[in-house]
């Protein structure tokens, strides 16, 4: 079946979806994005995603391109027209197409949005998750406002090809003073001996991750105890456990960091915890 896109009020087959070569975000990387987990054919997590969306725009100063419910109803079509039970629907909006300059547009350019969705194999990441991921750490070199999700990801790339060519699934960046800040597409968690869930402040240093926000929930329900506090590389070697945390890993234990091995070297038993009792904490859209 061939897949569609929505692109600017239309649906297209994905195959010919584009934007104009002016499109700001083509030019800029001046636009947000989105990810959703799709599960049973339904939305996970909406309500918060669209928050985050408001926020990041908000931030930009972008005019959102419609108002949340049509964006929601077309978020279902792309899922429909695309017949995706489980996997992902992405949504990209940019400050929109105008003559290249890089000040704002003129007043009243309208938006684009972008909205694609594709099938995920998510048995194969249950798979990953039995025997834990490899990560390696590199320095910290984005810009300061990584709690806004742009499509400005050019070092996120460089890390996450990093850690392919090292044989890694993630890449963690440590900033100058020499604490882990999140993931190239994840946060980072570490579980300490005494089995104290840590993880950054999520303050301009870090995303504020859904995944990550649900977790909160879960652990609160749970009584686990979380701390909001840097950490070192050093003390995320000599952590009891390690995880990554996204919409398409969930929660994904970390066996090893820069070839050297967590714990035991297999996931340990927090992480299976919460990745098994995620989904019962999530919000799912009817």
């Amino acid at each position: 079946m061939s897949r569609v896109a929505y692109v600017n009020g239309q649906y297209v087959p994905h195959a010919e979806a584009s934007v104009h070569v002016e499109d700001r975000g083509y030019q800029f990387a001046d636009g947000v994005y989105e990810v959703c987990e799709v599960r049973d054919g339904h939305l996970v997590d909406e309500r918060r995603h669209l928050d985050r969306l408001d926020r990041s725009l908000k931030e930009l100063r972008i005019t959102p391109p419609m108002a949340r419910g049509p964006l929601g109803v077309v978020l279902r079509e792309t899922v429909a027209r695309n017949r995706v039970r489980d996997g992902l629907v992405y949504m990209q909006v940019t400050r929109g197409v105008a003559r290249r300059d890089h000040a704002f547009p003129a007043e009243g350019t309208p938006a684009s949005l972008v909205v694609t969705s594709r099938s995920v194999n998510f048995a194969a990441n249950d798979r990953a998750a039995e025997s834990g991921i490899k990560v390696i750490t590199m320095p910290d070199n984005r810009w300061e406002r990584v709690d806004i999700k742009t499509v400005g990801l050019l070092p996120n790339v460089l890390a996450k090809q990093a850690a392919k060519e090292a044989g890694a699934k993630e890449a963690w960046f440590v900033d100058a003073a020499g604490n882990v800040t999140e993931g190239s597409s994840t946060n980072a968690w570490i579980v300490t001996a005494d089995g104290v869930l840590v993880t950054r402040s999520a303050d301009h240093g870090i995303l504020r991750g859904i995944t990550r926000t649900v977790l909160f929930d879960l652990a609160a329900q749970e009584q686990l105890r979380i701390e909001e506090r840097a950490f070192t590389r050093a003390e995320a070697m000599a952590a009891r456990e390690a995880f990554i945390s996204s919409a398409t890993n969930l929660v994904m234990p970390v066996v090893s960091i820069d070839g050297a091995k967590i714990g035991d070297g297999k996931p340990g038993p927090m992480a299976r915890r919460l990745r098994e009792r995620y989904h019962a904490y999530a919000e799912v859209s009817a």
